[in-house]
């Protein structure tokens, strides 16, 4: 999967930022405190700082409606994985050919099968 300029900046953003200092910037603010506080005053301290990318990015990500397309996007990607190696192994051959292999095992007979071929070709 390809990240767009503005992910790549995002991630990195992310990674460089100094935990401490992104706590002592809240400190400073207010916004926490060992002192319970109730919920309005809570969400006035988040609404008065504006979101970074990544917080808008997270939040956008913990929707239903976001995660929900997201697995059926992983679903389709995995039945079309699937279906790749369902064909791979359709043309190598086995005995029996009826044999269930798994995807490590269909791997590595196409890499012994394809030496092979390779070899009948130089002989």
């Amino acid at each position: 999967m390809m990240l767009s300029p503005d992910q790549a900046e995002a991630d990195l953003s992310w990674t460089q930022s100094d935990p401490e200092s992104m706590l002592n910037g809240l400190r400073s603010t207010g916004c926490t405190s060992d002192e319970p506080v109730e919920e309005e005053e809570r969400a006035k301290c988040r609404s008065d700082q504006p979101l970074s990318r990544e917080e808008k990015r997270r939040r956008r990500r913990a929707t239903a409606k976001y995660r929900s397309a997201h697995a059926t996007r992983e679903r389709i990607r995995v039945e079309a994985f699937n279906v790749a190696f369902a064909e791979l192994r359709k043309l190598l051959p086995t005995l029996p050919p009826d044999k269930k292999l798994s995807k490590i095992e269909i791997l590595r007979l196409a890499i012994c099968y394809i030496s092979y071929l390779n070899h009948v070709l130089d002989v």
